[in-house]
């Protein structure tokens, strides 16, 4: 027994060393923030952080459609009648479906 002592180094024996191990452990696997949740947090994280960039984009994008067709009326009544199939009233609709 006394053998077994003797093997372990001197800063290994001492207190404070010892809590600063039990500490980081504690901290890293039984934790309830513990590494493997922020590791899964932290992509989660990036995962949004895209979302939030597409739809930027996408307002931008939207934003830049209103402003053309706001100033376009050509424009406006091609998007009506593509996008929402309006028509003038002497004229027939067909639709060809593919």
């Amino acid at each position: 027994m006394k053998d077994l002592l003797n093997r372990i180094p001197p800063f290994l024996k001492n207190f404070y060393v010892l809590s600063t191990l039990f500490f980081i452990v504690w901290l890293a696997f039984v934790d309830s923030n513990d590494l493997f949740l922020q590791s899964e947090l932290s992509g989660k994280k990036a995962e949004l952080e895209e979302a939030r960039q597409f739809y930027q984009d996408k307002i931008l994008e939207v934003k830049n459609d209103q402003a053309a067709l706001n100033h376009n009326p050509d424009l406006l009544e091609k998007m009506a009648r593509e996008k929402y199939l309006m028509k003038k009233p002497n004229e027939d609709l067909f639709i060809v479906v593919r």
